[in-house]
């Protein structure tokens, strides 16, 4: 029995993205607004109705829908889906599981359906869903996952959209996870909570960086880690050898989750710092003492608001970097970290350095890093390389 889609005509330019492979959709590329509101699968066509891709539409924070599929005789049902998950199985096979078991498994429309992402913490599937067309279709979604990951013993899920009576985190499926759920990253151990709100302790694209720490980038340094949350970056550090770490976030739970971080892995808290406070608020404190740092890491959240100032990446990460650059010793180590989408590469990477040159800084850029392999792109859709990280050495 064939399943009759409804058709969604999309402007000539959106129309030109999409034969290139470029798969999100957004209001402006739909010529009936009212689609926005269509339910279920959906056939994409260009202004004169020629078959475009199959996909569907989901109002979502980036966008409001996707593209699924360029061949018009293929079913999006279970058996797509588990053709999805089973190439990105593989494709996660290089991961070393005696060193690493928090990963992401499946990566949105990097891997071929926007709107869901699946990460992997031990034996654990953690689902995201980003609208409610796609969360309607989780049960076989689920089903497939299941199907071509036996290793799943539990699954739990975060809902990153609004409807009435839905939790933003809940246990979804099987086993239900230790609290905390211990895993391993680059030899490491950090503590994960997968249904405690929206974050679970550990943001895991930063793996290739903390990384970098763990193998002793940070070696004998005195490290500041600003916008700390759990203390990832600073507990990397210190298992790579720093001399001593301080970590500062404004949040007060920032304290007792870091604290933990440092303690599953043995490490004694005398030269590893916590601090809650206004990092604005430190960096002046820092200053009045005359504090300074061989290694700093500026990772803030793309916007952030306390009592006295708002921040967003896009406009004030300039005078960040401003801020701290008489805090780092001649030749210290800059990490200047943003998961900013919506701030270009070239830009970001500007923004940092006329920020150095302002304040009479030299520098020279050692590393930079991007997503992690197991956090796949889809080469149409630059958008969604959205991690930059710069590392510097200052003169």
């Amino acid at each position: 029995m064939r399943i009759i889609m409804k058709k969604v005509k999309v402007t000539k330019r959106a129309a030109l993205q999409l034969t290139k492979g470029y798969p999100l959709i957004t209001s402006q590329d739909l010529i009936n607004e009212a689609d926005q509101l269509v339910a279920g699968w959906v056939r994409f066509t260009d202004p004169q109705g020629n078959y475009l891709g199959t996909g569907y539409l989901g109002k979502q924070n980036k966008g409001c829908g996707w593209l699924l599929s360029q061949n018009q005789e293929e079913l999006i049902d279970q058996d797509f889906f588990c053709d999805l998950f089973a190439k990105a199985v593989v494709q996660r096979q290089q991961i070393d599981n005696q060193l690493t078991t928090a990963y992401r498994l499946f990566n949105g429309e990097g891997d071929g359906l926007g709107g869901v992402t699946v990460d992997v913490y031990d034996t654990f599937a953690l689902f995201t869903w980003y609208n409610t067309t796609i969360y309607q279709q989780r049960d076989i979604i689920i089903a497939a996952l299941l199907a071509e990951a036996p290793f799943i013993s539990g699954a739990y899920e975060k809902n990153r959209f609004d409807l009435a009576g839905l939790p933003e985190s809940q246990h979804i499926y099987g086993a239900e996870a230790a609290t905390p759920l211990l895993v391993k990253e680059n030899g490491v151990t950090f503590a994960t909570y997968l249904d405690d709100g929206m974050m679970t302790g550990i943001f895991l694209d930063q793996k290739d960086v903390r990384g970098r720490l763990v193998d002793g980038l940070a070696l004998g340094l005195n490290v500041l880690n600003t916008f700390s949350y759990t203390g990832a970056f600073s507990v990397a550090a210190a298992m790579g050898g720093a001399a001593s770490t301080v970590s500062v976030d404004l949040a007060k739970r920032s304290l007792a989750k870091t604290k933990e971080m440092f303690e599953i892995n043995g490490l004694s808290l005398d030269n590893n710092k916590i601090v809650v406070m206004d990092v604005f608020e430190y960096f002046n404190y820092a200053k009045r003492k005359k504090m300074s740092f061989d290694m700093i890491i500026l990772d803030p959240p793309s916007f952030a608001r306390s009592k006295k100032r708002n921040f967003s990446v896009a406009q004030n990460y300039g005078d960040l970097v401003e801020d701290i650059a008489g805090l780092l010793v001649t030749k210290g180590i800059l990490i200047a970290s943003t998961n900013a989408a919506n701030v270009s590469f070239d830009k970001y990477r500007n923004m940092v350095e006329t920020a150095l040159r302002n304040q009479g800084r030299a520098f020279k850029r050692m590393e930079t890093h991007r997503l992690p392999a197991d956090f796949v792109i889809n080469p149409h859709f630059k958008e969604g390389n959205y991690l930059k990280v710069l590392i510097y050495e200052v003169i």
